[in-house]
């Protein structure tokens, strides 16, 4: 059987948001109706969107028509509007070639898909997210204060924010880098989204999601501020970004949405059941693992450890259920691999040990 695919012929169900679960439902127990009221929507429309993946996966159907590959090396873009509606794709407004209109969102996700393809081009030889040429489709405008942005398995999908609390998801490039990455590994790892695979899956997401940020700034890995959406909380907010891969539990320490609880080493991991066993979480772990082995590298993060982290997701040796450990060890033999005993050999098996990460 094909890595990634069900017994059906399917690809396991995909449902992946940016936003965690645990950040919207601390938003849901505000006193203020103005800012409890779109989180409650936007958990209740996660939710009803996850379990419709989850049914069409299991009749075998598939929520859009079949979509013939674009031309070799070339982004074959969609952008839909769903004018503050629920159905999805939504009205075609924008196509590849099509001149930039009035929509910021809409140009927006339009570049964003297109520097997300640049990257996996240019820096891994990979032809879009399925490395077959798969055409990147993207709808805007989903519902109303919709505080979040997901990849469904077949599309991307951005809300406009609350505006109180998060901004046009659309703002961050890493946003959009970060979920179609999670189209990268249905189609490669397929790693299971729970625990820690999920943890990985999520962490896999927030590499690329910063990577191609940086390769799009053109930023070296000590010029990258390796924050995850650091344009998307509003004025209001205490914080600086959804996440940090620098400094995981620092991203934000809000009155209303709480401290970040993400950890940065094994020594205060966190056991849940919440947050599919806290994938949202522990993914400080493995994105700080990151960090250090580029920071300590220097240059361009996309081309060395960027290079490990894509050989290990698209290896073939990677299991649906690998643990971080596991995950650790194959970037280990990739960069003994690639680079032999090199820098990027010790690099690598530094940032593992010092995040308490075991690797032979």
């Amino acid at each position: 059987m094909v890595r990634g695919m069900t017994t059906n012929g399917g690809f396991e169900p995909v449902f992946c948001t940016i936003v965690p679960p645990h950040v919207l439902d601390r938003l849901a127990q505000a006193e203020d109706p103005v800012l409890a009221g779109p989180a409650r929507r936007t958990l209740q429309r996660d939710a009803y969107e996850r379990t419709q993946r989850r049914l069409t996966t299991v009749v075998g159907a598939s929520a859009a028509a079949p979509r013939a590959a674009a031309e070799p090396g070339k982004p074959h873009r969609t952008v839909y509007d769903a004018r503050h509606g629920t159905d999805l794709p939504g009205s075609k407004v924008r196509g590849e070639g099509d001149e930039p209109g009035r929509d910021a969102t809409v140009n927006r996700a339009y570049a964003g898909l297109g520097a997300t393809f640049e990257l996996f081009l240019k820096a891994y030889a990979r032809d879009s997210i399925d490395g077959d040429g798969l055409p990147l489709d993207a709808t805007v405008h989903y519902d109303r204060d919709y505080n979040n942005a997901f990849w469904n398995g077949e599309q991307m999908v951005f809300g406009d924010g609350d505006g109180e609390i998060f901004l046009d998801f659309t703002l961050p490039v890493d946003v959009i880098g970060h979920e179609l990455a999670h189209g990268v590994t249905q189609y490669t790892a397929n790693l299971t989204y729970f625990g820690q695979p999920g943890a990985l899956n999520e962490s896999v997401s927030d590499v690329f999601g910063s990577l191609v940020k940086q390769y799009t700034l053109g930023q070296t890995a000590e010029e990258a501020d390796w924050l995850i959406g650091a344009d998307l909380l509003a004025p209001r907010v205490t914080g600086k970004a959804l996440r940090s891969m620098k400094e995981p539990g620092t991203a934000y320490d809000d009155d209303v949405l709480g401290k970040d609880p993400q950890p940065a080493t094994m020594d205060d991991y966190v056991r849940t059941g919440r947050d599919n066993g806290g994938v949202h979480i522990n993914s400080g772990i493995p994105n700080h693992a990151f960090y250090l082995a580029a920071t300590a590298l220097g240059g361009h993060a996309w081309e060395r450890a960027g290079q490990v982290w894509y050989d290990v997701l698209t290896g073939g040796e990677l299991e649906q259920d690998a643990m971080f450990a596991d995950f650790a060890a194959l970037t280990v033999e990739a960069a003994r691999a690639r680079y032999r005993e090199g820098e990027e050999l010790r690099a690598v098996a530094k940032a593992w040990e010092r995040v308490g990460v075991q690797t032979p």
